[in-house]
């Protein structure tokens, strides 16, 4: 998988990209980065690809023709007009059903928006998905592309050390993960809990399950909304509730 990222500040996305689980990926071969920089792709000397909102208010606009070009310039290469994720506090927040989508996607550009904003002809003509982070507003979009491509890239095949430990993860069933422990079994007058070094790995499945369940009650309880649930396993979320 290749992540074109269409930015003013490559070496945001450079200086990060190589460091920890997607720096490997990167070095295995596994995934591709390449961060393009809008501003050579300016009509003039000085690299200027904003200008004032027509009509007025405060700050500058990102050009639509900067852009355009920027992303020509990757479907000549590829030979294909690829997909588009805008970072975008007015698009739809980003989940994990989305990381999942994108990785089955070969060549991947990510915009960056900058300043107020980028000339909607621009979105109009090359953007495919309109994402956000959360509800609030950043500087730029390098940072949410980060977090994107590190959603991501941790669910390509051979990425992660074990593979399995993607498939539990939060949200990969609809729950937050469980609780978890390591060395040393007793510290600070807290113990782990005897299920889990009781060797029973179906008893140790269901208690974990149970946990995840909880935890998503006491976090995020709007998920519970959409997770199938057994007769057991509704009967111990009501439990939850009643004394709650």
């Amino acid at each position: 998988m290749k992540f074109y990222v269409l930015t003013l500040f490559p070496e945001m996305i450079e200086q990060t990209i190589n460091t920890s689980i997607t720096g490997r990926a990167i070095k295995d071969g596994i995934i591709e980065v390449e961060a393009i920089n809008i501003r050579d792709f300016a009509d003039n000397d000085y690299g200027q690809i904003d200008d004032y909102p027509y009509g007025g208010g405060a700050g500058m606009v990102m050009q639509a023709p900067p852009i355009i070009d920027a992303y020509n310039s990757i479907v000549e290469r590829v030979g294909y007009k690829p997909p588009v994720v805008f970072m975008t506090p007015t698009g739809s927040t980003f989940e994990q059903n989305d990381a999942r989508t994108f990785a089955k996607i070969d060549d991947l550009v990510i915009l960056c928006g900058h300043y107020e904003g980028v000339d909607e002809r621009a979105l109009e003509e090359i953007v495919t998905y309109n994402i956000s982070i959360g509800d609030y507003v950043l500087t730029g979009g390098e940072l949410p592309a980060l977090v994107v491509m590190d959603a991501v890239t941790r669910l390509i095949p051979g990425v992660l050390n074990n593979d399995v430990s993607a498939s539990t993860e939060s949200f990969e069933d609809g729950l937050l993960e469980h609780p978890q422990y390591t060395r040393p079994a007793e510290f600070d007058g807290k113990k782990v809990p005897d299920i889990l070094l009781s060797g029973n790995h179906a008893k140790i499945d269901e208690y974990r399950r149970l946990e995840s369940i909880k935890r998503t009650f006491e976090r995020r309880p709007d998920l519970l909304d959409d997770i199938e649930l057994s007769d057991k396993e509704e009967q111990y979320l009501n439990n939850l509730k009643n004394n709650d």
